[in-house]
């Protein structure tokens, strides 16, 4: 048998055949949440295992042909076939064990909030809101508007949606593997409904993405911490739309996040709306301290954007659509406005994967 230059991969070979066991247990399906916890990172860990299967199956294939070659010639027409085959199974496991994201597995929150622009920017950020809840429906996601706060010409103000996946999605195809790189400042060029002169305009939008904490336990939220306020729930212009205080606001003390909820008629159901958007800042928050305490680690190219940058143009008069971090350009803006989403997504994708790579080369 080959020795293995990958020692890294030992440890995710190991707890692969733990989660293994865990799962036989009948035990572990008595508990949904841990169930689900175990089969996410079992399905994540699976693609690393059959990687290193293949690797040591063509790696011990090409020993053996050059062992049997030395006593005899005619194995040695083999070997070039089968060094190929090794360097490719040794490239797919190397890029199976570059560090990834540990919450690439989670559903997501995503916020879009209007920028500077007035309705314009709001309208804009109604656009943003129902391009990616059409990207959900592309992918077979459930996607549902926690919160938003309409503006007076149908666009939104600030909107706040959940998008989960069915079932256990593959490897890098979570909501989060997926929509992580949409944080950031989105720009448009386009003449607005409220120009009579016909002139191009410019404004943004803002999107801010955050892991879903499904589990309350991994986000421990202290009582006194919160202050919890009701208040009757409104739409746009200051209209009331409820007649009973079921909105709900909660500042988190220690931080000062506030956050607020009122799509729901019960106020305990935007209660837990306003706990889960709370749950994902926090957490959020923890993964960037984190981050920029680690300053002797590489980070990806495309991870440290800083959220006030701006990462991306929406041109409708060129029907043109350019990610300033990635270098993508199409012409098919009204196509990704309906949805068509993942090419501008995979260049984001491939960005950050060929950061990690050099990070991982470098090191």
């Amino acid at each position: 048998m080959s020795t293995s230059p990958f020692g890294s991969a030992r440890p995710l070979l190991d707890e692969h055949a733990e989660i293994e066991r865990q799962l036989a247990d009948p035990a572990v399906h008595a508990d949904p949440t841990a169930l689900k916890r175990l089969n996410k990172r079992y399905a994540a860990l699976s693609p690393t295992v059959a990687a290193y299967r293949a690797w040591e199956r063509a790696t011990d294939d090409l020993e053996a042909a050059r062992e049997l070659a030395a006593d005899d010639p005619s194995f040695a027409e083999e070997i070039p076939a089968l060094e190929e085959a090794a360097a490719a199974a040794t490239e797919v496991l190397r890029r199976q064990l570059v560090p990834r994201d540990p919450d690439d597995d989670r559903d997501v929150i995503l916020e879009v909030k209007a920028g500077e622009g007035g309705e314009e920017s709001a309208l804009f950020a109604g656009d943003l809101l129902r391009m990616y809840l059409r990207y959900a429906e592309r992918r077979g996601w459930r996607a549902e508007v926690l919160d938003g706060t309409p503006s007076d010409l149908g666009g939104y103000k600030d909107a706040r949606v959940s998008i989960s996946a069915t079932g256990t999605p593959a490897p890098g195809e979570a909501p989060w593997a997926r929509l992580k790189y949409e944080g950031g400042v989105h720009r448009v060029q386009r003449v607005p409904v409220t120009e009579s002169q016909g002139r191009i305009h410019t404004s943004a939008a803002g999107v801010l993405v955050m892991p879903d904490i499904d589990d309350p336990a991994e986000v421990e939220l202290d009582p006194h911490d919160l202050k919890i306020d009701v208040f009757r729930s409104s739409g746009p212009g200051g209209q009331s739309v409820n007649t009973t205080d079921s909105a709900v606001r909660i500042t988190h003390l220690p931080t000062g996040l506030v956050v607020s909820c009122q799509n729901e008629k019960s106020q305990l159901q935007n209660k837990e709306s306003a706990l889960r958007v709370l749950r994902a800042r926090l957490h959020q928050m923890a993964v960037e301290e984190a981050e920029a305490a680690a300053s002797e680690q590489r980070r990806s190219q495309v991870r440290t954007v800083d959220r006030s940058e701006r990462i991306r143009t929406y041109n409708f008069p060129e029907n043109r659509i350019a990610d300033h971090r990635t270098g993508y350009k199409a012409y098919n803006l009204d196509q990704v406005l309906d949805g068509d989403l993942d090419p501008v997504v995979q260049s984001a994708v491939d960005a950050d994967e060929a950061a990690r790579l050099a990070g991982l080369d470098g090191a």
